[in-house]
């Protein structure tokens, strides 16, 4: 098929980790495999493709390691645990594209760029770290990490407490000029794993890491504007975006105004730990001028972009 434009595929945590039971580096592999095989499926159709990812899992993951190893070995921060899991999946997700591309005989090559997202130091979500990160502790642990780390620590849900880390939102991707070229000279490219490594810019325009998280909706929703997409593709668990999921009355909708996602959120339609933030994110790519933005499952991206499948976010 001809060119069809270029889109931002924001895969989500089910591409990478199945379920609970599916969590080693091999079952990833597998997953990735997966997921891969559809992605190349919108390429050989046209598609310019960008790829972004969550890393959630896997942070957490490198948190324990690092905790476990507490007394013996140094700790990893938190920006270089965001770089150390945008570089792993990078690796899977280019190398199982390579393999998809030969294949099929696409004449594609994948890249990785590891990516530093700018974020405002004076962001009110540093002062009101509320993503839970890492490990359950026990009351007197979260007292110990607290006095001794600076930690903030929450009671989660009566499962022990966590550590919570600030999510400020994101202002600017540092590689965004190097992601463009590479989209231009025809790489398909991995960038903005996990949002981007959350880094503050000072005022004589050096930078430094924050212990912080970017969510990767938002962060892929700005690399989108910022590299002129066509498209913007957040994917997910579900085909289409349900209002009273999971309800008798369940209603799932092919489209939706970003006022009605917006209403429909406000009436707590779309929680903040599932689908809330993909409203949100789309919402906002199409408010910057993006022309079409789609939420989906992985086995119907193909369906959804030609208009046959998923949840179009539209403008008014």
């Amino acid at each position: 098929m001809g060119a069809q434009g270029t889109v931002v595929v924001a895969i989500g945590g089910n591409s990478l980790i199945k379920d609970k039971d599916h969590q080693t580096v091999e079952d990833q592999w597998t997953a990735v495999r997966e997921s891969c095989g559809h992605i190349a499926g919108l390429i050989e159709r046209g598609w310019r493709v960008v790829i972004t990812h969550g890393n959630g899992p896997q942070v957490g993951f490198i948190l324990l390691r690092s905790e476990l190893g507490r007394g013996k070995l140094h700790e990893v921060p938190l920006d270089s645990i965001g770089a150390d899991t945008q570089g792993a999946i990078g690796y899977q997700v280019q190398q199982c594209l390579a393999n998809e591309f030969l294949r099929r005989g696409i004449r594609k090559r994948a890249v990785t760029l590891v990516t530093q997202t700018v974020v405002d130091a004076s962001d009110p979500a540093f002062s009101k770290p509320s993503k839970p990160i890492g490990s359950f502790y026990s009351a007197a642990e979260a007292a110990e990490r607290q006095r001794v780390e600076g930690w903030t620590m929450v009671e989660d849900a009566g499962r022990g407490w966590r550590r919570v880390v600030a999510s400020p939102r994101p202002i600017e991707l540092v590689e965004t000029p190097a992601i463009r070229e590479l989209v231009d000279k025809d790489f398909v490219v991995i960038a903005a794993g996990g949002g981007g490594i959350p880094v503050a810019r000072a005022a004589d325009g050096t930078l430094s890491g924050c212990a912080a998280v970017i969510d990767k909706d938002f962060g892929s929703a700005l690399l989108a504007r910022d590299i002129g997409a066509d498209t913007f593709l957040i994917q997910t668990a579900v085909e289409q975006v349900c209002t009273d999921f999971g309800k008798p009355s369940q209603k799932a909708h092919a489209r939706l105004t970003t006022t009605q996602a917006r209403q429909h959120m406000a009436q707590g339609q779309f929680p903040k730990g599932s689908m809330g933030p993909k409203i949100e994110a789309t919402c906002q790519f199409i408010d910057w001028g993006g022309k079409r933005a789609v939420i989906t499952s992985l086995e119907k991206m193909t369906e959804a972009l030609d208009g046959r499948a998923g949840t179009e976010i539209v403008g008014e």
